[in-house]
């Protein structure tokens, strides 16, 4: 009783840290059991699983809304920033662990709403986007949509506060801005993104449940209002919600890549300043290639393409100085880097895929296909989701003090590698080929799409059983698995420094000295 009350009133950056973990594991495991009923229904014409089109349409929700808002942010913003920042800055804890703590337990407040949706009658079948009109008119629980995207957003906010503090005011002595890991700074600007957008997605969908259960009108067009307006107001969030997650997990991805190549970060102040820095400035100029298909005027269009194409240079930048540090690299292929550089692939088939989609020409042939959802999926959410696994696998040692089995975990990722593959390539190919809409429960209109959707639903098995043995490798290591020491990587970041798991509080004995040239890619120098 006494470890669970630690538990629930800590304040240490840690332990909240896992805390974040387990909640956006749950949330991964029942969106990725939504994803395998969707699949299911979906394996061949017909009905298979179900009669009713609600049941897939409170699955596809589910799906959606959980593995954006319950799993990668939370994995991203909440586990692998609380454990590791305070960690690379030499701080002993957060700026505010109080308020740390409140963001936790909210998190979990919106996990919980968000569960709710298998039992509460009439549940919420509005996707994760909530469109009116249909959101405002549907007998479904619009309101509790609303509500768990609230209290997610909270939680955002107020580890935005935290977090900007604790890095601007609270580093160890002797680390200057360009000593800083790349996670750090992603995170630092992520944070800087969540602060300014995520209240325009509350207005959006506070906005949603005044219209359907107050009355007002201002999503209706028959009062005066405009559906077009919610979605201005979604994807104003929405698209810079892309770089709130793809900023952590290329930040962590750079960490493990120099970790296990023992190389400095190639052209560091370029991927900072022209990267991190110019995706800061452009992520809220790029919204409006969601609403192509509108009907809005020409000159904005072509406006929004240009702001779109230019977003690939910072994040191009970004990636050059990936690829980059891989040069003359001392590499290991630990399941760390397995999946760090799968991110690379998947980045690479993602971005590609995603230029014809700045491109209104091609845009409007495309929209509302299978094509964009396999596109989506590799450029954040497969990818995103590769770079989550191979920070717990890069951290285990850290926050556990044991090793988790090397071989299961390489055969986790090929295995998962594997099926995520065979489920979204064939997607865009059907989006194509056969023009196959996104969210439809059943397609008897295109029969062309039966034998992909049949290998979709078939990769969509192979994932899950990844999945099954990864959760298998971190449980059974967390109980059963050999010590590791210190650090047994080998890295020269500040957080393998203390010990594994470092101190409740404090992190290290005492603050850490800073020796001038620092930094946390100096392999092959004797400083420390």
């Amino acid at each position: 009783m006494s470890v669970l009350k630690e538990w629930i009133f800590t304040t240490d950056h840690k332990k909240v840290g896992l805390l974040y973990l387990i909640g956006s594991m749950a949330a991964f495991a029942f969106a990725g059991f939504s994803a395998l009923m969707m699949r299911a229904e979906l394996s061949s014409i017909g009905p298979t699983i179900t009669n009713n089109p609600g049941d897939y349409n409170v699955w596809l929700y589910f799906h959606g809304a959980a593995m954006i808002l319950g799993f990668q942010i939370p994995a991203l913003t909440g586990f692998l920033a609380n454990y590791l920042v305070p960690l690379q800055i030499g701080a002993k804890d957060v700026a505010f662990p109080r308020i740390n703590a409140l963001s936790v337990w909210l998190f979990y407040m919106g996990l919980i709403l968000a569960l709710l949706t298998f039992v509460v009658p009439d549940p919420p079948d509005v996707m994760w986007t909530g469109y009116p009109p249909y959101s405002t008119i549907t007998f479904a629980n619009t309101a509790l949509y609303t509500f768990t995207v609230l209290l997610l957003g909270f939680a955002s906010i107020l580890g935005g506060v935290n977090f900007l503090t604790t890095i601007a005011f609270m580093r160890a002595p002797g680390i200057g801005w360009n000593q800083l890991n790349m996670f750090t700074w992603c995170t630092f600007a992520a944070f800087i993104l969540q602060l300014i957008f995520v209240p325009v997605l509350g207005t959006a969908v506070t906005l949603i449940s005044l219209d359907k259960y107050l009355g007002t009108h201002f999503f209706d067009p028959s009062s005066g209002g405009d559906v077009l307006v919610y979605q201005n107001l979604f994807w104003f969030y929405s698209h810079p919600a892309v770089y709130v997650i793809l900023l952590p997990f290329i930040g962590i991805v750079f960490d493990i890549v120099a970790t296990f190549a023992r190389n400095r970060i190639f052209n560091y102040k370029a991927a900072v300043y022209g990267g991190v820095g110019g995706i800061l400035l452009l992520a809220g100029e790029v919204w409006i290639h969601h609403l192509y298909v509108t009907g809005m005027p020409d000159w904005i269009r072509v406006g929004q393409m240009v702001t779109t194409l230019l977003i690939s240079i910072p994040v191009g930048l970004l990636f050059i100085s990936l690829v980059g540090t891989l040069y003359k690299g001392s590499i290991s292929f630990e399941t760390p880097m397995l999946y760090a550089l799968s991110v690379v692939f998947l980045m690479l088939i993602g971005g590609l895929t995603g230029i014809p989609l700045a491109i209104v020409s091609l845009t409007l042939h495309v929209s509302d296909t299978y094509y964009i959802p396999g596109h989506f999926h590799y450029v954040m959410a497969v990818a995103g989701t590769f770079a989550i696994f191979g920070g717990v696998y890069y951290l285990f040692p850290k926050f556990t003090g044991k090793m988790y089995n090397e071989f299961v975990g390489k055969l986790a990722f090929w295995i998962t590698f594997v099926g995520v593959n065979v489920i979204f390539f064939p997607m865009m190919i059907v989006g194509v080929t056969e023009g196959m809409p996104r969210r439809y429960w059943d397609y008897a209109q295109f029969p062309g799409a039966e034998p992909y959707q049949y290998w979709m639903t078939v990769g969509a098995a192979i994932i899950g059983v990844g999945f099954l043995l990864v959760l298998f490798n971190w449980i059974h290591a967390l109980f059963a698995g050999p010590k590791a020491g210190n650090n047994p990587w080998g890295s020269r970041s500040l957080e393998w420094t203390t010990t594994s798991p470092p101190l409740d509080h404090g992190n290290w004995e005492e603050v850490p000295k800073i020796e001038e040239g620092w930094g946390p890619y100096e392999y092959g120098t004797e400083k420390t």
